[in-house]
């Protein structure tokens, strides 16, 4: 398969650059893949679109303030955006991968500082645009990124550097029931969530699970080869718990049906269930690689955001609903004017 068949023509101005005023109050397209349907809802419509005994997996992941603005010893401004961490050293520092970005070229061994007693030394090149960065703080490493680091928004969302608009991100670039720090993107399909929709789910007789994926920088990543399948993914942390094992387990040899909220959580499902039905607990990392042909193995419902052309997302969802039907929808949704990406509208795909 070509990559450029997987493309679409997307007017900049759909971009989402904020959230809806409310989170539920986005708009929500509905796909039914046997009937090659498409409605048009509100995401609070979605609780009427889900049945008595549905499974929800959702990711529980919480995303950390993993950009920094700290200042070289030679003067100059950087920019260190968090990506994994590596190791713990010797003498208490925390090495992670990061990227850098400055006016003048990074070298290897210089030191850079962010607040009195948080500083890092630059290691080596780990790809073209990263490197190993060495933290070390005065006081908890944790609290200190908390107090400093900014929410981590993906390139397409444009921000000044202005403590109002990052208070504001940091909360509504976050899941209602975010739980287990190390993400440096958020799981978005979960972003439309509120407390109030997720009790009225539950009252309908829909069951809720969690599992837990820390999203990665490389998520925004583009596929730079043009034969799909040649490309490969980045593994990603995840950790199921044996309570969220035994319920999609038990869904589906009930046959009844398991909607993924978001990619993250369809690929730790279909990483973690047998061809026979049986989903394991455990952690570990993944770097499974869902594109056309796939076959599901657990997921028979997805709730997803509108995901850029040629990426790896949008090959997921093609997988699911089918490349036609999927870009069909996403053709309608640029003429509905329907808002795309991290902050963007949904997509409900039964």
């Amino acid at each position: 398969m070509k990559l450029s068949d997987f493309d679409y023509y997307l007017p900049p101005h759909l971009i989402a650059q904020s959230p809806a005023p409310q989170r539920d109050a986005s708009r929500l397209m509905v796909l039914d893949r046997t009937h090659k349907t498409i409605e048009q809802a509100r995401f609070s419509d979605l609780v009427t679109r889900l049945m008595l005994g549905d499974l929800l997996v959702a990711n529980d992941t919480r995303v950390i303030p993993a950009r920094l603005y700290g200042r070289k010893e030679t003067g100059g401004w950087v920019e260190v955006f968090l990506t994994s961490f590596v190791r713990t050293t010797a003498d208490g520092g925390l090495v992670w991968q990061c990227l850098l970005k400055s006016r003048r070229p990074i070298r290897q061994g210089i030191r850079v500082f962010f607040a009195p007693g948080f500083e890092a030394v630059v290691h080596e090149r780990t790809a073209a645009d990263t490197w190993l960065v060495e933290f070390h703080s005065d006081s908890d490493f944790w609290q200190m990124l908390d107090r400093i680091g900014r929410t981590p928004l993906p390139p397409y969302i444009r921000r000044q550097r202005d403590a109002a608009d990052d208070a504001r991100d940091r909360e509504r670039y976050q899941t209602v029931y975010a739980a287990t720090s190390g993400a440096v993107a958020a799981p978005t399909a979960g972003l439309h969530f509120t407390p109030q929709l997720m009790d009225a789910i539950r009252n309908r007789g829909v069951a809720i699970a969690f599992v837990t994926l820390h999203v990665g920088y490389g998520t925004f990543q583009p596929i730079r080869t043009e034969e799909v399948e040649e490309h490969s993914m980045h593994a990603e942390y995840f950790k199921v718990s044996e309570d969220t094992a035994q319920q999609v387990t038990q869904a589906l040899a009930q046959k009844r049906r398991v909607i993924a909220v978001g990619t993250t959580a369809t690929r730790v499902l279909e990483t973690l269930t047998t061809p026979a039905g049986i989903m394991a607990s455990g952690e570990g990392t993944t770097d499974l690689y869902i594109y056309p042909g796939y076959c599901f193995k657990a997921v028979s419902g997805l709730i997803t955001n509108f995901h850029l052309p040629r990426s790896s997302l949008l090959l997921l969802v093609c997988a699911f609903a089918g490349r036609e039907f999927v870009l069909e929808a996403y053709a309608e949704a640029v003429r509905q004017g329907y808002r795309f990406y991290s902050y963007g509208d949904a997509m409900l795909i039964l």
